[in-house]
Formats: structure tokens, C-alpha cells, sequence
């Protein structure tokens, strides 16, 4: 290091300290990593674990909204246990699902459709 930068910012920084302080910084940086290292998954929030959704039989609704246009409507996904996966819109005034026809059994859709019209406050009065 100059010795005129060494003055200036650190101004009773004799070489020999330097040495010390930078061998006990060396000797700190590997616990220190490994600590951020383990603690970082707890601090950040999980995104990849989201709540598995409603399921009724063999199927499954999850990722479910609210439609921004009508606030009794829900849009979710619904999959079964064979594969088969689709995005519906369910009207929660009479249970209406659209598409009325698809790939997923429409008996269980439409009890995880009123079972989410239930949970969201929109159950027909």
C-alpha cells in the first residue's frame, strides 16, 4: 500500500498490524460464507413451495384468482390424476364452469369449483 494512502485513511496502520488484521480477516471469511451460505434459504421466501390447492377425488384446483373483470368469478387449473390439466373460469352466483366440456372429469371440477367459491366468500346466497 502507498504509504501516503496508508497515512491518510488508516493513520496508525504500521505494516505489521496490516499483517495481523489481514490474516485474522482471511481466517473469517470462510465461517462467515458458510454462515450466510446456510441461513440465506431461511431469510428468502419459499416461491417453488407453493400450497398444493383444493382437491376433490382425483382432482386438483390450484392457482387460484379471483377474475379482475367480475369479482364472483374464479379462474383456476384443475388436474387430474391421469395427466390431463386445463384453466377454467368458474361463475360462483350458480356454479357455471367455462368450458362446460374438457379433458377433466366435470363431477369432481365442479365440487372443487364450489369448494373454492366457499373458501373465496362468493358461495351463492
Amino acid at each position: 500500500m502507498n504509504a501516503h494512502v496508508q497515512d491518510r485513511w488508516f493513520p496508525g496502520l504500521t505494516p505489521r498490524l496490516a499483517a495481523r488484521w489481514s490474516a485474522a480477516l482471511r481466517g473469517l471469511v470462510l465461517p462467515l460464507l458458510l454462515l450466510v451460505t446456510l441461513l440465506a434459504p431461511l431469510a428468502l421466501p419459499m416461491a417453488a413451495q407453493a400450497a398444493p390447492g383444493i382437491c376433490m377425488g382425483p382432482v386438483c384446483g390450484d392457482e387460484i384468482t379471483r377474475s379482475a373483470k367480475h369479482h364472483f368469478q374464479l379462474r383456476m387449473k384443475v388436474s387430474d390424476q391421469h395427466g390431463h390439466r386445463e384453466r377454467l373460469t368458474v361463475d360462483c352466483r350458480d356454479g357455471h364452469l367455462s368450458p362446460a366440456a374438457g379433458p377433466v372429469e366435470r363431477g369432481y371440477v365442479a365440487a372443487v369449483a364450489r369448494r373454492a367459491c366457499r373458501l373465496a366468500g362468493e358461495a351463492p346466497a
